[in-house]
């Protein structure tokens, strides 16, 4: 999957993996796995895949003008606040064609959605056939701050986690290529990133008070997160943790990590349905 120039000392996939005795309190947010190569190597890869991505993200989408059965693939991004989901979307999935990519930034859910079970509105923003889904938060954040702030009973937090692994086996069943990424930034490195915010105007739009009061809140969200790992890293659908303080070392594992999923559906230009050599010879005609 990697170049043979590739810093990566073993794929981004295997590496950053949730494993079975995983303990979210044993990354270091700081860290750089993997990667033997500073910012500027880690720039130069991430400039290399961005076409490598584009190319492939062309091929599934054209795949699957014609075959149905063109597999999707779903990236979810949970993190802290400010851990980088957004850079992650410009980033890296802005390097392929918009008209490819279904983006969903989940809210405070609204009233009809809360009419509904928690998976309804996560479920009507599946990607189809050929497309690269994104999920800027998702259905973790019922069993995140729906059991940090209590905001569902444990019996019903409980329920939801294995409600999760049927959805999501439900979707690579069908062929969807689920990849799970949490961004794990430190409470230093965001405090500084908050603290931009509030010195740049240009960035008070980005920011909310109430960022600093889920700080406060910083324990039981990293306990909620460990919970999640232990009950929802499955191996059709297994999570991945990035350390996020180098946002270039987060771009970089996400895109290849996407790359990886890409690569493994391997997806192919459609053949044409007609003779070239004779469209050729009408068009060089007129």
């Amino acid at each position: 999957m990697t170049s043979k120039k590739t810093l990566w000392t073993s794929e981004p996939a295997d590496l950053l993996r949730v494993g079975e005795d995983f303990r979210l309190a044993d990354v270091d947010p700081d860290a750089t796995p993997g990667f033997t190569g500073g910012k500027k190597q880690g720039r130069i890869e991430l400039a290399a895949g961005a076409e490598r991505l584009d190319e492939l993200q062309e091929r599934l989408f054209a795949q699957s003008r014609i075959d149905a059965n063109t597999p999707a693939v779903l990236l979810v991004l949970q993190a802290m606040d400010s851990a980088g989901k957004g850079g992650i979307v410009r980033h890296v999935i802005g390097s392929v064609d918009p008209q490819g990519v279904h983006l969903t930034a989940f809210k405070k859910p609204t009233p009809e959605e809360l009419a509904h079970d928690f998976l309804w509105r996560i479920e009507q923003r599946v990607p189809e056939a050929g497309f690269i889904g994104v999920f800027d938060r998702s259905h973790y954040e019922d069993v995140l701050i729906g059991r940090v702030r209590e905001l569902a009973s444990p019996d019903e937090i409980e329920r939801r986690y294995g409600a999760i692994n049927d959805f999501e086996k439900r979707l690579t069943d069908a062929g969807t290529r689920v990849v799970k990424v949490m961004l794990h930034i430190s409470p230093d490195e965001q405090k500084t990133r908050l603290m931009e915010r509030l010195d740049r105007p240009d960035k008070h739009w980005k920011y909310n008070p109430g960022d600093v009061d889920e700080r406060k809140l910083w324990p039981a969200y990293m306990a909620a997160y460990q919970t999640v790992f232990e009950r929802t890293s499955t191996p059709n659908a297994p999570w991945h943790v990035v350390p996020a303080d180098a946002k270039w070392y987060a771009r970089l594992a996400v895109q290849t990590l996407l790359l990886q999923a890409l690569e493994d559906i391997d997806p192919q230009w459609p053949q044409a349905d007609f003779d070239v050599a004779t469209e050729k010879a009408r068009l060089a005609a007129t």
